[in-house]
């Protein structure tokens, strides 16, 4: 249960809150507070979301008589007989010389790209994939890392109704073609390598390798990115691919509303990854209210944020452009030289947003930056994260060191949905720890084991009405099963999202983990979120991990791992003080039997930690079977879990009622 509310961190000016596009929307559909207004849209859905395509002045090309017709789930209806282009809203009503985003790298040097450029590149794009016969509904695929080229490349397929899909040129042979050969592609386009870490990545193997996977592929084309000079067998190159003697001019074609705009995917740790398929009207319709009214973002404004085309979050920052906000684009290692390359980026860019994971807040923390006192932020506004709950700590430093009247929001959703189902709102105070609230749109509600619903109590994060961005299908899932056994078993016709959640009295809220990760000891249950903010809020750990490893005929076996400050040991005193933050923070419950300190916690390439795939490990699931190692961030950090298996094995068998490994 909540106890008191934490302290306001921050909390906007009457001329601020009258500054946002929030307000204007609020007002002029008569709401004084945000909590009249979001029970206005989930209560009344089909209103909210015309209200929002009225708001934003929607150009359709067929202008539906329903937004919503049907509000079953999973099946819902959304705007029939509706056809849109979502390229089309991108581009519209800009100033052709204005600057439309910025880009760096650790291979090129800070740039910009006018709008006009933009759609000149987009537009010769669109010219080469028509020659090549592609139509609406044929697949191009991209192994791009965040470059303009994969901006101009993504536009000039919703332009023409092909449908995108793209992973970092980060990601192994395998995970990329679990990934795009699921899709049958007609068009591949790669770079031949990349930089990371001040480490060139030569990946034209790899290329290869896709093209003999891929069948379905009419041409394969390679950006000589990594150095100007290569080529591939079986690849054109892409000024040769785009060079026509001709300067086409962009033109859209409008679509159906729920035509696929992109697929993207599960992070296929534990199998198979879903492949999620978006349509272009839902997206368009989420992005203009999420881009548009909770993250603020408005013709002038700059936003960066820190991805690899390979998450959800890069086609997110691409809905910024719908709002005429710049993008600021940066490919490679926000560690290097050192964790200033990204705040520094912010300043040169003059960015007003700046977006990042709340481990690369945590880590900015405790390396004891100080990005205010070393770099010009004076164009910032606010500051964004999300992949993992923020700790409180976390949210004291960024208004430590990096502005005292910035606007601080985490955010939490999903690559199902695209968006945020819970986060910023920029006419409402920042608790400390906390996600300010529920965004517009979204039904989100924290409920128990038999459906009830919990206000300041820790349940099963659920969205009990429908979303337009919510899956239009799963690719190769005709019959929808794979849809209903990944979001509606638990609670029929209602989508459980595999978080759990707590809304608070005050209607904001705090995410404890994922629910399939739950650490239960002695019937007690809790998210494993409540247990890292007590180990990292120790300053000598820099990250961690939580399990709870079921032993047949004794108690579960719960091990803590952690990743110390350089110089750091883990000695007994140190242990005993994580004991005691636990015992403190959370429970005498869930104080761990083990304390192991490790080099790394393993994560997804999306930086999300390998909760589950090490539970299993440890319980004895063969490695490969647990965890894909194509589709992790650091394949090497899985060794260490994957030998304390083994030890464990071999002590029980050498122990009998060992409680586990030593």
């Amino acid at each position: 249960m909540s106890a008191a509310a934490p302290p306001v961190l921050w909390e906007p000016s009457p001329e601020r809150i009258e500054q946002t596009m929030l307000w204007r929307f609020l007002q002029g559909h008569g709401f004084s507070s945000y909590d009249a207004a979001w029970r206005w849209s989930v209560a009344e859905p089909e209103a909210f979301w015309t209200a929002v395509s009225d708001f934003f002045a929607v150009g359709w090309d067929v202008r539906p008589d329903r937004f919503l017709a049907d509000a079953r789930m999973p099946g819902a209806v959304w705007c029939p007989g509706g056809r849109v282009s979502y390229a089309e809203h991108v581009f519209r009503d800009r100033d052709p010389d204005a600057v439309a985003l910025h880009h760096a790298s650790e291979l090129r040097e800070l740039g910009v790209m006018s709008w006009a450029q933009l759609a000149a590149l987009s537009a010769r794009i669109a010219a080469a994939l028509r020659r090549e016969g592609v139509v609406p509904g044929d697949r191009v695929v991209a192994y791009l890392p965040n470059i303009p080229e994969a901006v101009a490349a993504l536009l000039a397929c919703a332009s023409i109704g092909a449908i995108w899909s793209s992973c970092s040129p980060d990601f192994g042979v395998s995970s990329v073609v679990d990934r795009f050969a699921q899709i049958e592609p007609t068009v591949l386009l790669a770079v031949d390598g990349y930089r990371y870490g001040g480490e060139d990545f030569d990946r034209r193997d790899v290329v290869t390798e896709l093209q003999d996977a891929m069948p379905t592929l009419r041409r394969s084309v390679l950006l000589a990115y990594l150095d100007a000079d290569a080529t591939l067998a079986g690849t054109v190159g892409w000024d040769a691919w785009l060079a026509d003697g001709e300067s086409p001019t962009l033109s859209f074609t409008p679509l159906a509303f729920d035509h696929p705009l992109w697929v993207l995917y599960s992070s296929g740790t534990t199998g198979l990854p879903k492949a999620i398929v978006h349509g272009q009207g839902g997206i368009l319709l989420e992005q203009l209210k999420q881009l548009g009214l909770h993250a603020d973002a408005r013709p002038g404004d700059r936003m960066l944020w820190f991805t690899t085309t390979g998450w959800m979050m890069w086609n997110f920052l691409i809905g910024a452009m719908l709002t005429g906000a710049e993008i600021v684009l940066y490919d490679g290692s926000p560690g290097t030289p050192d964790l200033n390359v990204l705040w520094e980026l912010a300043a040169r860019t003059r960015a007003t947003t700046f977006g990042t994971s709340a481990a690369f807040l945590g880590s900015c923390r405790k390396a004891g930056l100080t990005p205010a006192a070393d770099h010009d932020l004076t164009a910032l506004r606010a500051v964004g994260s999300t992949g993992s709950p923020l700790s409180p700590e976390s949210f004291e430093w960024v208004y430590d060191e990096v502005g005292s009247d910035l606007w601080l929001y985490s955010t939490s959703g999903g690559t199902d949905v695209c968006t945020a189902f819970v986060g910023g709102v920029p006419i409402l105070p920042v608790h400390r720890g906390e996600l300010q609230a529920r965004a517009l749109g979204c039904a989100v509600a924290a409920w128990d084991e038999d459906g009830r619903e919990l206000v300041g109590g820790v349940g099963e994060l659920v969205i009990t009405q429908p979303m337009p961005s919510m899956p239009v299908f799963f690719w190769n899932d005709p019959s929808g099963r794979r849809l209903r056994e990944s979001y509606f078993e638990m609670y029929p016709g209602v989508w459980r999202h595999g978080d759990w959640i707590e809304i608070t009295p005050r209607g904001s809220a705090v995410i404890h983990g994922r629910s399939d990760a739950t650490i239960n000891r002695g019937g007690i249950r809790m998210g494993t979120a409540e247990i890292y903010r007590a180990v990292l809020a120790v300053d000598a750990v820099v990250d961690a991990l939580v399990v709870d490893v079921p032993r047949e005929g004794t108690e579960a076996w719960m091990p803590l791992f952690v990743v110390l400050r350089p110089g750091v040991a883990l000695d007994d005193g140190l242990v005993e003080q994580l004991r005691a933050a636990i015992r403190s923070a959370c429970s005498p419950r869930h104080v761990p039997d083990q304390v192991i300190a490790v080099a790394e916690v393993p994560r997804t390439l999306s930086g999300k930690v390998l909760e589950v795939p090490v539970k299993r490990i440890l319980m004895g699931v063969a490695p490969e079977q647990a965890a894909a190692r194509d589709a992790l961030a650091n394949p090497a950090a899985l060794e260490p879990f994957v030998a304390l298996a083994r030890a464990g094995r071999a002590s029980r068998r050498s122990r009998s009622g060992s409680r586990g490994p030593s």
